[in-house]
């Protein structure tokens, strides 16, 4: 009865750490657009989040095997410090850059709680009573795709943009007391290599993709040496980093798995559906809020069609593989929903009813439930069960780096267009000046400038997004005709698979970071 109660304790702990982790992105959402009003710039709006998802992506496997030299529980405990950290800095940020690298402080906390929580589950808790406890984390992901936008606009229109990053702190503080007195946890430290090089060159490499995809054509031409440099630079990286992979002992993203048909596939699909998957989410609050005149509140009540038809689809689709086995028909409905779901987001117009523009996001929202989960079980069951971990971590990997490169090339269209519209209706220079943040404009101001001003304002947004959806439209039809490829190999422990061996873990709703 005592260790269940510890276990129970040590995983209220866990579930606190992860769900600062999930929740953060989601409130930020909807607090973006007065966020980026305040201290302007909303041309660098894409990297407030692109910071923070690729300090997640490169400092995920370095806290890896940070939990494995020196211990599990104080690594955990260290993540959640530094995001707290993060967290403050951010709501104490006075311009756009400083936020963006506050951001990515957070983001290097944030690679800890995800991997920390998992590994530290794997330690306390058998494999055959993992399913249980997994279910109990994975129910958090209902309360923070609901509430995490709803909370954000809220904190934004009661107090402040800035609370939805100081909420986090009391959260945090909770969550530093359970784990550091509750959890007791008895690891044998054993001694890691960790892959710096490889951690090094993923980083820069992304990092020069990234900035290649988000300036390519607006802060610099195509054909201009930064760009070009930058692109060159990138190559050069991520061929070092497959490289040094083939030769580390403990590599970040061990090479062999890619021989796996399936492995490679889930991973390309992975990152396709990562990259369209941030670009809606993050461009809609926009459209809601300066289009819609919604309040940061509401434009997270606007977007609860696209939350549920995804939570309702997930939870679905893992009833219906824990029945007959079979999997590979929902990655593809999955591209078709999510390419038809973009597509009709076109529909939005600057005359669109609030109702009819929140009903429009319900397809995209089904499109992502049948493959978010799905990427992950193909993942998993693709390799031996000693490589697990590595696998799972390479499917949240290719995720987040999707998501990185997909909101920095889905966020200069948006930029782009949106310049291009103000410049048209208002003049090169005025239009220059609001879309670089020369003028600062929320929401809230937005209704008190002259008309012409609104009117510019309000199509340039929706040109922008229009620009965003189109953009997703192709990375979910990529995802579509990948997803054609995958071959239906039979679930270990289901129908096909020895009787020994050990079931894959139960089709769970993996957190969105």
């Amino acid at each position: 009865m005592t260790s269940n109660r510890s276990i129970y304790i040590a995983i209220i702990g866990l579930m606190l750490g992860m769900f600062l982790a999930m929740l953060d992105n989601l409130m930020l959402g909807t607090a973006l657009p007065t966020i980026v009003g305040e201290l302007g710039g909303i041309n660098r709006l894409s990297w407030v989040v692109t910071a923070y998802t690729l300090a997640t992506a490169a400092a995920t496997p370095i806290w890896g095997k940070l939990g494995d030299l020196f211990g599990r529980k104080g690594m955990f405990m260290a993540s959640i410090v530094i995001f707290l950290i993060g967290s403050m800095l951010s709501g104490l940020s006075q311009n756009i850059n400083e936020l963006i690298g506050f951001r990515a402080v957070q983001g290097l906390g944030a690679g800890g709680l995800m991997v920390g929580a998992f590994a530290i589950i794997g330690d306390l808790v058998p494999p055959r009573e993992r399913g249980r406890f997994q279910a109990i984390i994975g129910g958090m992901m209902p309360i923070a795709f609901v509430g995490g936008p709803l909370l954000g606009g809220f904190l934004t229109d009661s107090l402040s943009w800035r609370w939805a990053f100081y909420v986090n702190v009391p959260l945090g503080a909770v969550a530093l007391l359970v784990t550091g007195l509750g959890m007791h946890l008895h690891t044998p430290h054993i001694k890691a290599k960790i892959d710096y090089w490889g951690a090094l060159l993923l980083t820069v490499g992304i990092v020069a993709l990234t900035l290649v995809a988000s300036w390519g054509g607006t802060e610099y031409p195509w054909a201009s040496t930064q760009i070009i440099g930058l692109a060159v630079l990138s190559i050069v990286a991520l061929a070092g980093f497959v490289y040094v992979e083939g030769r580390v002992p403990e590599p970040i993203l061990p090479l062999r798995l890619f021989r796996d048909r399936n492995f490679t596939l889930a991973q390309i699909l992975s990152f396709l559906v990562g990259a369209a998957m941030f670009g809606a989410v993050n461009f809609l609050p926009q459209y809601m809020q300066d289009v819609q005149g919604a309040s940061a509140t509401a434009s997270g009540l606007l977007l609860l069609p696209l939350m549920f038809g995804m939570l309702v689809v997930m939870l679905t689709v893992g009833q219906l593989i824990m029945r007959n086995g079979r999997y590979r028909i929902y990655p593809i409905l999955g591209g078709a929903a999510l390419t038809a779901g973009m597509l009709l987001m076109l529909l939005l117009q600057v005359g669109t009813s609030t109702v009819e523009a929140s009903a429009l996001t319900l397809v995209a929202g089904l499109g992502m439930g049948f493959i978010m989960q799905n990427t992950t079980l193909i993942t998993q069951n693709s390799v031996e069960l000693r490589d697990m971990g590595a696998a799972s971590g390479s499917v949240t990997l290719f995720r987040t780096i999707g998501g990185s490169l997909g909101i920095a090339l889905l966020g200069s269209i948006f930029t782009s267009r949106l310049e291009n519209t103000l410049s048209g209706r208002l003049g090169e220079k005025a239009g220059h000046s609001i879309a670089s943040g020369g003028v600062h404009v929320t929401p809230s101001m937005l209704k008190s400038l002259p008309v012409a001003v609104q009117d510019a304002f309000k199509s340039g947004i929706t040109s922008g997004l229009h620009g965003t959806m189109i953009g997703g439209a192709v990375l979910a039809f990529l995802g579509f005709v990948i997803a054609w490829f995958i071959r239906e190999v039979p679930l270990r422990g289901g129908p096909g698979t020895t009787p020994s061996a050990e079931p894959v873990p139960e089709v769970l709703a993996e957190p969105v970071i």
